[in-house]
């Protein structure tokens, strides 16, 4: 078996507002795939599995994106008037968390782990 990608969905409450979101202030590649319905291209992925505690219920997943430079990216997203608040600084790295135009929220955050990118076992 091999896997050559990954495919995510977010779920909005305004998925048109979100989709220009990325299509023209994120300036994701994209693909009309009919209808409206925009497919972007995204910067290589990783996967981590976390611990679930008991009392957290149903699996829940999440999506970071990555950055080199997580105070320049931010500077950068409040000049384009996004909302950003900075997390408390973790042992694996540096998190934020950016609004979308529909309310909910997407996690950034700048690794001091090294990356899985490139590294082949």
């Amino acid at each position: 078996m091999t896997i050559n990608g990954v495919h995510v969905v977010l779920y909005s409450a305004d998925s048109e507002a979100d989709r220009k979101f990325f299509r023209d202030v994120m300036k994701l590649p994209y693909v009309d795939a009919g209808e409206g319905w925009l497919i972007f291209a995204l910067p290589l992925a990783e996967l981590g599995i976390h611990p679930k505690k008991p009392s957290e219920g149903d699996d829940r997943h999440s999506l970071f994106l990555v950055c080199d430079d997580l105070d320049a990216t931010i500077k950068s997203f409040r000049r384009k008037k996004i909302g950003c608040r900075v997390l408390k600084e973790q042992r694996w790295g540096r998190v934020a968390m950016i609004t979308l135009p529909s309310g909910g929220e997407l996690g950034l955050y700048q690794p001091k782990h090294p990356l899985a990118h490139g590294q082949r076992r």
